[in-house]
């Protein structure tokens, strides 16, 4: 019986190493007396920056847009919504290279859009803006399927109450439910965001690598992890506590209510 006990245990201590030893790792390689100076590199800064700016524009995009999209789909039900559905959570499991392949396809000069985007002018691969639409198409599921599971949970009853009491639809969704549905729209919020400040693979093909331009953090650290490798860990740890913090977030805000942290 000890020996059912112990290998269970022992293969659980293994596999937790294994995750937690290449984590540690990077902290353990970082130059710490020059930690002050190596962050005040150009290229720490203008991924910092450039980061922080498309992470938070490409966020909101997905609350403005996603939102009543997300209560459609937890309140209606119409011929093709598993389809629509689907096709919503696909970017969850395509490869980066394929999503940016997809968007070049789509924005591109010889796209669908693109070309007539060119006709007045505007060109939108290798830009900063490509870079916030790579992270809106990426981490826009992780809000969808997190909104709508938090809609769907929200007492109907409530609302109907609301509505006997004189207040309007909007009022309603206003006052009631989205107040209600707050917590599970806070976790895909805080997890597109994560999603996107992670992005790698989407932002390089259709977005290009160029400092201060396109450059985000995953890409400034592809690029020094060749010509500077202080920076590339300084960068890496940063978006390890990141990721923690983001994380441990919405674990707390999930034990408060059905938050559904996770699509």
């Amino acid at each position: 019986m000890k020996r059912l006990t112990f290998l269970p245990a022992l293969a659980g201590l293994v596999f937790i190493l294994y995750i937690v030893l290449p984590v540690v790792s990077i902290f353990l390689n970082i130059n710490w007396p020059r930690l002050s100076t190596t962050i005040r590199m150009p290229v720490v800064l203008q991924a910092l920056q450039l980061s922080g700016l498309t992470t938070l524009v490409a966020t909101a995009v997905t609350i403005i847009l996603g939102t009543p999209l997300a209560y459609f789909l937890a309140r209606r039900s119409f011929p093709g919504r598993e389809v629509i559905d689907t096709l919503l959570d696909l970017p969850l499991v395509l490869p980066p290279a394929v999503a940016g392949v997809a968007l070049l396809m789509a924005f591109g000069r010889r796209g669908l859009l693109g070309a007539l985007l060119a006709g007045w002018g505007i060109s939108l691969p290798f830009t900063t803006v490509a870079v916030i639409l790579a992270q809106v198409f990426v981490g826009a599921p992780f809000f969808l399927k997190t909104a709508r599971n938090g809609f769907a949970a929200v007492d109907t009853s409530l609302e109907a109450i609301s509505l006997t009491l004189g207040k309007t639809p909007l009022q309603t969704f206003f006052r009631v439910t989205l107040p209600l549905a707050f917590p599970a729209l806070f976790n895909g919020a805080i997890m597109t965001w994560a999603r996107a400040l992670g992005e790698f693979g989407a932002t390089i093909m259709f977005a290009g690598n160029m400092p201060g331009v396109t450059q985000t953090l995953p890409l400034a650290i592809y690029m020094a992890m060749d010509s500077n490798l202080e920076a590339a860990l300084v960068m890496a740890a940063l978006l390890v506590l990141v990721s923690f913090a983001v994380l441990l977030a919405v674990k707390k805000v999930a034990r408060g209510g059905d938050g559904h942290p996770y699509p």
